[in-house]
């Protein structure tokens, strides 16, 4: 089922509130890019944050990024469901849990750092429902004609 991506336009924020948004997109989604290749930097939530940055700073960088063919599917769930791929919850833990364990051996003072930050990560990603749980429910509620919504 391919839903219509509607880009709102945000409020007209100053021209430095709008640069400042943009620059921490483009952070966030750079070091989104670099958790794809580094194990203790998880993708999804700064490719969402890179999202929600975009919203607030430019219209046309969020519209790229809800149309990449690869990050585009994880926003718009995320906005739709607030639902994240199985996957990618798999995928980051199990990242996290290899660049913690190497940090661990490769730091030389405070080990425990990245692998705390990284539990902070899992659990509040854990915790999120995954798109592949909302499935069932997202196909009952358009097969039987209502919404689930009074």
């Amino acid at each position: 089922m391919n839903l219509p991506v509607v880009v709102t336009s945000a409020p007209r924020r100053p021209a430095w509130q709008r640069a400042l948004w943009l620059l921490a997109g483009g952070l966030s989604l750079l070091l989104g890019i670099a958790g794809i290749f580094l194990p203790l930097l998880p993708t999804t939530p700064f490719v969402l944050l890179a999202a929600a940055c975009f919203s607030r700073g430019s219209t046309r960088c969020e519209a790229w990024l809800l149309h990449h063919p690869r990050f585009g599917p994880m926003v718009r769930d995320w906005r739709q469901h607030r639902a994240v791929p199985l996957r990618a919850k798999q995928l980051a833990l199990v990242m996290m849990t290899i660049g913690s364990l190497a940090a661990a051996f490769t730091l030389p003072r405070f080990k425990w750092l990245p692998a705390l930050c990284c539990a902070a990560v899992a659990w509040w990603l854990w915790r999120l429902p995954s798109r592949e749980a909302l499935a069932p429910q997202v196909a009952d509620e358009s097969s039987s004609g209502n919404s689930g919504k009074v």
